[in-house]
């Protein structure tokens, strides 16, 4: 199918040079790769720049309150689980007001593509600090700097049990396209978080990772199966230290017998938690630098992380009343009304 199709007429709102462009030609690309005709496609969201997406996509769709994208979507899929549904929520939206709908809706596994869009500040509504921005942030609601510490969207994800987590780069629409359709593969609440640039209010907030000339050196773009390797060269590869307490991530030569071959199967989350966390004691203050101590040679870790199977919330819930309506003596209304005192006038 084209990616063409899935597009809506609607003029695309997003401010020039903002990453949520990159995200939402990704994503028509990654649907006409999957094949699922629009009339079974249903995009859901929040209130937030990210949450416009139900706008510019042909497709069924819901702009709904601020936070609650999840609920919503949690209900259409298991009231329709023939659908394939998507949501689309910014760190604001799915983070703050809707972070009890975001844990939860990922504890359950409810069967959900999830797009969790990341510029660490609340754009629509004018450059608020938001819940990923780092400590000592100055924002116009936190103008001396903010004294709270930040979520880290894979620690809650992971906390929550998660069966899915991907992260990607708006410049780096291949790896986006490729996590899109491997999310939607994925039977359960399938998380991706786009780390998207708001040129406005907080421009060049994944510079450090995004801008080409040092991307390849800071990140590095896992595959299922495939060996941790990563630099502008190849050259360099992760591999586990043994030598403290609790083992550690450290970077080696790609040569090195010991290099780790990436496994996004094993329902063991301990590796899949490290690598989710490399480098981001790097974003968590704004008063952190780059060293050459070991800790801050690990990259940023794009891709899909982790992809277990376990049970989705739709399956258990629509499996639980076929279970029930196979034993029931009453199965209709009428039969329902039968059971109960009645009288006629």
């Amino acid at each position: 199918m084209d990616a063409a199709q899935y597009k809506s007429d609607q003029y695309v709102r997003f401010c020039p040079g903002c990453g949520d462009h990159a995200i939402l030609a990704s994503l028509t690309k990654a649907m006409a790769q999957i094949g699922i005709p629009t009339h079974q496609t249903v995009v859901i969201s929040g209130i937030g720049c990210s949450s416009r997406m139900p706008h510019y996509l042909n497709t069924y769709g819901f702009n709904t309150i601020h936070g609650r994208g999840g609920a919503i979507a949690t209900g259409v899929k298991t009231s329709h689980p023939e659908l394939t549904v998507w949501q689309m929520s910014g760190d604001g939206d799915c983070l703050a007001i809707g972070g009890n709908h975001f844990i939860h809706e990922i504890r359950r596994n409810v069967d959900l593509n999830i797009c969790l869009f990341n510029n660490r500040i609340y754009g629509l509504t004018k450059g608020q600090y938001s819940p990923t921005s780092p400590k000592g942030f100055v924002s116009k609601s936190s103008p001396f700097g903010t004294v709270e510490r930040p979520f880290i969207p894979a620690e809650l994800v992971l906390g929550a049990r998660g069966t899915f987590f991907a992260r990607t780069l708006d410049v780096d629409m291949p790896t986006t396209v490729d996590c899109m359709v491997q999310a939607n593969l994925h039977k359960g609440a399938s998380v991706i978080e786009c780390l998207v640039n708001c040129v406005i209010f907080n421009n060049g907030t994944h510079s450090w990772i995004a801008d080409r000339e040092t991307r390849a050196e800071r990140t590095i773009i896992l595959h299922h199966g495939k060996k941790m390797i990563f630099g502008a060269n190849r050259d360099k590869g992760l591999k586990l230290d043994y030598s403290t307490v609790i083992p550690h991530l450290v970077v080696t030569t790609a040569d090195d017998p010991e290099v780790l071959v990436h496994d996004a199967h094993t329902q063991d989350s301990t590796l899949h938690r490290m690598l989710a966390l490399m480098g981001q004691e790097r974003i968590t203050d704004v008063n952190s630098q780059l060293t050459d101590s070991p800790i801050h040679q690990l990259p940023i870790a794009l891709g899909v992380i982790r992809d277990v199977e376990e049970e989705t919330y739709n399956d258990a819930v629509n499996r639980q009343i076929n279970e029930v309506r196979s034993q029931a003596k009453v199965t209709t209304f009428d039969q329902l009304l039968d059971t109960l005192e009645h009288w006629e006038m």
